[in-house]
């Protein structure tokens, strides 16, 4: 059983604005006053014969971009993805060629050229993150053969070239790691953050349904008194109007509106579900299990529901009592995610158990199906983990999401595959209390 692709995956989403023009322009101005203050130390501090008027020319050049930014952009705004890979990019230049002017990767400062790319595999895209790392790459190569000797206070002092060639190789090393982790990690809280929103979207959505079901009863409760009050007094007037009345017709016209407004408002007032229960009302487990498959029938495949009591399996006594929960959002959508994905990917048979024991509740969805692909067996219910099985299903935030919903009512869920074939989602509440009740 794999899980199909529902309207609340909307897929990966697609980053136009990253990060705030408030926020870049602090970074940068806090990196140039790095710089700045680096420069002077070196110069006046220790006595270094740094090239000062050109090197603080590079910086000030950076420092008037940076002001400009500043002052024509408001700093709530959100760069676009191409404008942040641009700054970041003159950043990465701008500092190379500083570090021409002070000796290449023979200045410990280099590893500052990690700084950039670190930021841009934080706040924007893979292929944004790739581009600054290669540029990144074809500066740290270009110093390793072309730069100013490196400042030194007694005499003139260059590192052995094998050296200098390891600290290329560290450096390289060292922009793809943590381009790759900062990525990687980045790109984990970004899903995770549009998991969450689709999962609450989901729940905001099931609320408004059965809110919308609470306001149409009490419309019909509503408007039923007034109603019944314009057909008494229609009634009247028929009576007391003569049979020759031109205004016979139209009363008679009144009462049937009347009657035709009373139907549709006492239509209003009764659940569409057969035999379902009023909100908040609460209801046997395995009629709310029902509830939760009925939307999601076939004719092909058997959909079977039934009460197993541990004890009894156990020792072939009587069942205890089948719990009564409210048919919470949380409930309905949850279960109902596995039975639709169960439906959908069986051969012909999904039994859903429902066991009761003392201190525990567990429902089991079984269905004859594929099963799950073993590569993702150990993984599903992160968002965004996808397999295709024999139907061509797709696992998106549908786990995901049903996960979260039967998590906030204490539920834990675990994934496995029958021996004899066919998948198994068993959805457990440890102390046999469903939450939000």
């Amino acid at each position: 059983m794999t899980f199909a692709h529902d309207s609340l995956d909307p897929g990966r989403p697609v980053t136009t604005r990253t990060v705030s023009v408030r926020t870049l322009v602090v970074i940068r101005w806090v990196a140039l006053a790095g710089q700045v203050a680096a420069l002077v130390l070196v110069a006046f501090g220790l006595g270094s014969p740094v090239p000062l008027p050109p090197s603080l020319g590079v910086v000030a050049v950076s420092a008037l971009l940076n002001l400009r930014l500043q002052m024509r952009r408001d700093g709530r705004e959100r760069l676009r993805e191409g404008e942040a890979a641009f700054y970041l990019a003159f950043d990465i230049m701008q500092l190379s060629v500083l570090l021409y002017l002070t000796g290449g990767l023979e200045n410990p400062f280099a590893l500052m050229l990690l700084a950039p790319v670190t930021v841009s595999a934080t706040i924007l895209g893979r292929k944004s993150t790739v581009n600054l790392c290669l540029l990144a790459m074809v500066c740290a190569s270009l110093l390793t053969v072309s730069h100013l000797p490196l400042p030194w206070v007694e005499a003139e002092f260059a590192l052995p070239e094998l050296y200098v060639t390891g600290i290329w190789c560290a450096l390289v090393i060292a922009l793809v790691f943590n381009a790759a982790y900062a990525w990687w990690v980045a790109e984990e809280a970004r899903q995770l953050s549009t998991a969450l929103a689709a999962t609450q979207q989901a729940l905001a959505r099931e609320q408004r349904m059965a809110a919308m079901g609470g306001i149409a009863a009490a419309a019909a409760h509503e408007l039923g008194s007034p109603l019944a009050t314009i057909a008494v007094v229609a009634r009247e007037l028929a009576r007391e109007l003569p049979k020759d009345s031109d205004l016979t017709e139209d009363v008679q016209l009144l009462l049937s509106e009347s009657q035709r407004c009373r139907e549709i408002l006492a239509s209003l007032g009764r659940d569409p579900t057969p035999d379902a229960a009023q909100p908040f009302t609460a209801i046997p487990i395995d009629l709310l299990v029902e509830q939760a498959a009925a939307p999601h029938q076939r004719d092909d495949v058997a959909v079977i529901v039934e009460v197993q009591d541990r004890d009894s399996l156990a020792e072939g006594t009587a069942g205890r009592e089948v719990p009564s929960v409210t048919p919470s959002p949380e409930l309905l959508h949850g279960i109902g995610a596995f039975i639709q994905n169960a439906v959908q990917f069986a051969k012909a048979t999904v039994e859903v158990a429902i066991v009761v024991g003392p201190r525990a509740l567990t429902v089991t969805i079984e269905d004859d199906g594929p099963g799950f692909p073993l590569t993702l067996l150990t993984r599903l219910g992160e968002p965004y983990v996808s397999g295709r099985g024999n139907r061509d299903g797709h696992m998106g935030l549908g786990v995901f999401i049903a996960i979260t919903l039967l998590g906030r009512t204490g539920a834990q869920v675990e994934f496995a595959n029958r021996h004899e074939g066919g998948a198994r989602v068993v959805i457990h509440w440890p102390d046999g209390v469903i939450r939000g009740d």
